[in-house]
């Protein structure tokens, strides 16, 4: 794997660069889609490469429970699995087990835990999850961490902290020895909730591991707005400057905004897609709820300023009534807009920091998506 960034904004701490991986190129900041089974939910991946997007995200402890790493690796790695030819990051599935399991026993060697599945007994180490992680055949690969919920103690926030340190070190000891860093590459994961010295130390101490990536976990887990953009901050400082930042789970375009800010360069999450299947849509002057009675004569675009197929073509009345319709083809259209969205949301992001206009487009977008409501304005 190959970063370099390519250009910053004066004002902020905006940046941007430009990854090399096995499967091609992917210019940042960037949000990746997810597709955590191998499939982004309601949507085909043909459209996933008409958007165009450089690179999405799978989710490792769903691909290690069905299909399994029996049925991958036989039948040749995710890539030729999905048929995908861009690249893909795997999440290590530490935050599934200890969410979805149930029972999740942490150890200090790994984490034993029950599938939701069968209710059948597996168990994670560091170096399990990148065996698994390896017969995906993922281009970049996260390290088995802790996270923990909001609010939590310091003293269990510190214990989790050092245990993720703990497991980092094990990690990068035997990706060093085990892998082709040529093919996949490894991130770490940054923790400690929202105590600033916990992130601090945690940062630093990973970046003594000299990943060629470190993540940003444990944030937009319910924690205040102001908090979050504080902790964003005092992590960022401490990061390596030539390495990626990812901050994990994160899709909103204010929390992206906030944390491109800071000097972000990766980003996924699930709520563009899930949104997408209640009915809210993002667009360019703020979210619709398209299930909204106002739209049921509505004969204007979703979108004006949208070049998506569906703008092009369906009206907002049109959407609406297949929507409470209960038609399937509602939930893929309103998927491949909101990904559209995000998409060229990225690319505006990324224009205005090489034309030296981060902050007017950060104003921009924050007038319209920086209001609890975020409604779109009359169209």
């Amino acid at each position: 794997m190959k970063f370099s960034v390519i250009g910053t904004d004066k004002e902020t701490k905006a940046r941007r660069g430009e990854m090399t991986l096995a499967h091609g190129t992917v210019q940042t900041p960037v949000f990746m889609p997810v597709a955590t089974r191998g499939a982004i939910r309601a949507l085909p991946m043909r459209f996933i490469d008409e958007i165009g997007f450089d690179i999405i995200l799978a989710n490792t402890y769903h691909l290690y429970t069905r299909p399994g790493t029996d049925v991958i690796g036989r039948l040749g790695g995710l890539h030729k699995f999905m048929n995908i030819k861009r690249p893909v990051l795997t999440d290590s599935g530490g935050f599934q087990v200890f969410s979805l399991a149930k029972f999740c026993k942490i150890r200090e060697d790994g984490v034993e835990f029950s599938s939701h599945l069968d209710g059948s007994k597996h168990f994670f180490t560091p170096e399990k999850v990148l065996d698994i992680q390896r017969v995906i055949g993922s281009d970049i690969m996260m390290v088995l961490d802790q996270c923990c919920e909001y609010p939590v103690e310091e003293k269990k926030a510190h214990e989790a902290m050092e245990r993720t340190i703990r497991w980092a070190g094990q990690s990068a000891a035997y990706w060093k020895e085990s892998f082709d860093p040529d093919k996949q590459a490894v991130f770490g994961i940054v923790q400690g909730s929202t105590y600033p010295l916990l992130r601090k130390e945690c940062a630093q101490r990973l970046a003594e591991f000299d990943f060629p990536g470190y993540a940003i976990g444990g944030l937009s887990v319910g924690e205040p707005k102001e908090l979050y953009r504080e902790i964003t901050a005092e992590t960022t400082q401490h990061l390596p400057p030539d390495k990626p930042r990812y901050m994990m789970g994160v899709g909103s375009p204010m929390e992206i905004l906030d944390a491109v800010s800071e000097g972000v360069d990766m980003f996924d999450c699930v709520m563009p897609t899930r949104i997408a299947r209640n009915g809210t849509l993002y667009t360019t002057k703020g979210r619709i709820n398209i299930r909204l009675n106002e739209y049921q004569f509505d004969e204007s675009p979703l979108d004006p300023g949208c070049e998506c197929f569906v703008c092009r073509n369906y009206s907002k009345a049109y959407l609406r009534h297949i929507f409470r319709a209960g038609e399937i083809a509602a939930l893929v259209y309103n998927t491949y807009h909101n990904l559209w969205f995000m998409k060229q949301f990225m690319l505006s992001i990324r224009t205005s920091i090489d034309e030296g206009r981060f902050p007017e487009a950060y104003k921009k977008w924050k007038d319209l998506y920086g209001t609890p409501s975020g409604h779109a304005t009359k169209q």
